[in-house]
């Protein structure tokens, strides 16, 4: 399990975003000597191994605007309503197969002004993407999340949320919602780091060599144990070493 690229994240305005073919045609990425995917625009198709990157966005918006006539259609089709709106986008490029946390900062990003919902995306062909899951309503942001992307022989077809419940829930300011998210309250936004949202990002499936991902297997034996809570407490005693003394 590598737990080193806590907050590798980018914000950006999705009217400028879409379609993403154009955007994010061109991106500066360091890439690791093993990494033989080459893909790092998250609307292209691409076929992984174990230990490639792999590219995939959140996009967040309202939940209705995911849909149209169709159905609900993947944040790379310009038949849907983003373009123009409030719609915000981030882009990750996980190792394949490693339990990776990823981080979206509260201080520069706020769930609830771009609708409250997010969708996670990648592909073109297969367009796999997930269903939307709430992140932000006018009194709560819900902080963890756990992300299960899913490949056959090395190609991406779903993408899942999962739900623990409450037991992984940690700080004072933490609270329950449905009996299975675990949020905080938006007047609790403003101090430093409170509503920063964490996704447990993990593998299933095979990669283009027929390997087995087990890392998704691996986040459900430890369910009841939230990486985003098990970051901040180690965050918080780094930082402020010394405020418990007196």
């Amino acid at each position: 399990m590598k737990m080193g690229k806590w907050g590798a994240h980018s914000t950006m305005d999705m009217a400028v975003l879409i379609p993403l073919v154009a955007a994010i045609l061109i991106m500066t990425v360091a890439v690791d000597a093993a990494d033989t995917n080459l893909v790092f625009d998250p609307c292209l198709d691409t076929k992984i191994q174990k230990g490639d990157g792999f590219t995939f966005g959140l996009a967040f918006s309202t939940k209705e605007s995911f849909f149209s006539q169709q159905g609900q259609l993947s944040p790379c089709d310009n038949r849907l309503p983003l373009a123009g709106s409030s719609a915000q986008l981030a882009v990750f490029r996980p190792k394949v197969d490693e339990i990776s946390l990823l981080t979206i900062n509260s201080n520069t990003f706020n769930p609830v002004m771009s609708g409250g919902y997010m969708v996670a995306f990648a592909g073109r062909k297969y367009a796999a993407r997930s269903l939307p899951v709430q992140v932000a309503d006018p009194t709560h942001t819900i902080t963890s999340f756990t992300l299960v992307l899913e490949f056959q022989e090395g190609t991406l077809q779903n993408l899942y949320w999962k739900k623990f419940g409450c037991d992984s829930c940690i700080g004072d300011s933490a609270v329950c919602l449905h009996n299975e998210d675990c949020a905080v309250p938006n007047s609790k936004c403003s101090h430093g780091e409170a509503c920063n949202i964490g996704i447990q990002l993990t593998f299933s499936g095979t990669d283009k060599n027929d390997v087995v991902l087990n890392s998704w297997y691996e986040v459900k034996n430890l369910r009841r144990y939230s990486l985003y809570g098990l970051y901040s407490d180690l965050h918080n005693t780094i930082t402020n070493p010394h405020q418990n003394m007196f």
